[in-house]
């Protein structure tokens, strides 16, 4: 797929969501920005992503994608003519979903696309994709198109002024939130704040991250050990993994968050229940534990503080 011509290439990167299928895909989103050098390479993206995509530099442009209903007939005929517009000459479908298939559709069979469109012209053609890790599915989907060569995800340029959180010497990051549909991957709020108990007798500081939509577990946590430092809904992402990269250590559910930290380069604890599969999802980077039972309140807290002082 990988092509020398005469005018200026324009490519098109599409990866929409979530934040931890994001953050893997910046190693393909790198590969793509070595192979071709010198095109013009426009990511589609969701607004929460957007400063990730302009602060890596792999991108000539980032535009935003609003996700148009069915029935949504004048957003969808906007985003065609954008689509269109772009005059691109070839697409690098990182989201492989049903939408971002659909999009082969409004831009029209000649345009070079790596995906799973039916009847794309280089097709990540492994029935076996989706029991692959993400990325190792993102690399040989590279690969069948031309790149053969798919680094790491690497956060290194993600860079924030931290100081005016305060912190102390030695944090511990705690990410004990997650999807509200799916209690089965949150470890008990009641646990978290028993092993936060344990971090400071150990001075360390629980440094907690979350959103809104996690209140409830959050204000528990602070509830039973009110000396956590409370940093919900106060970073962005690039604050995150500069905080990853300063923290000592980041105990956290199976979540996007946990991604970023661990891609950051933080020593990471993961904790995993039946309801995921770490084979086909988990956490990598530098150094990361996975602490796996088929419920997390078997998880004891003492063996996450096991692992803890195994980092050390």
């Amino acid at each position: 797929m990988p092509h020398s011509a005469d005018k200026q290439e324009r490519i098109l990167v599409i990866k929409l969501s979530a934040l931890g299928d994001f953050i893997q895909a910046l190693g393909p989103m790198k590969a793509i920005r070595d192979t071709h050098k010198d095109a013009h390479i426009t990511l589609l993206t969701t607004k929460p992503y957007v400063p990730l995509g302009k602060e890596c530099g792999y991108f000539d442009a980032v535009w935003v994608d609003e996700r148009p209903k069915a029935w949504q007939v004048r957003r969808t005929l906007k985003l065609r003519q954008q689509l269109k517009g772009g005059n691109f000459d070839r697409v690098y479908d990182l989201q492989t979903s049903d939408r971002s298939s659909s999009y082969f559709k409004l831009m029209g069979s000649k345009v070079k696309w790596s995906g799973i469109a039916k009847g794309c012209s280089h097709p990540h053609a492994n029935p076996q994709r989706d029991f692959m890790h993400t990325l190792d599915r993102q690399a040989e989907q590279l690969e069948m198109a031309g790149i053969y060569k798919t680094p790491m995800p690497d956060l290194s340029w993600a860079k924030a002024d931290l100081a005016r959180f305060d912190l102390d010497t030695y944090v511990a990051l705690l990410v004990p939130g997650g999807a509200p549909h799916r209690p089965d991957k949150r470890w008990p709020a009641k646990k978290y704040a028993e092993l936060a108990h344990a971090l400071l007798e150990r001075n360390i500081q629980p440094v907690m991250l979350g959103t809104a939509k996690e209140g409830e577990v959050l204000d528990e946590i602070l509830d039973l050990c009110p000396d956590v430092k409370d940093l919900s809904s106060q970073t962005d992402f690039l604050e995150i993994a500069t905080l990853a990269r300063y923290a000592h250590v980041a105990i956290g559910n199976d979540t996007g968050p946990m991604h970023l930290i661990s891609l950051a380069g933080c020593k990471s604890i993961v904790l995993y229940s039946q309801a995921s599969d770490p084979q086909l999802c988990g956490q990598r980077g530098s150094d990361v534990t996975i602490l796996r039972e088929n419920s997390l309140n078997d998880v004891s807290v003492e063996r996450v503080i096991s692992a803890v002082e195994s980092t050390d």
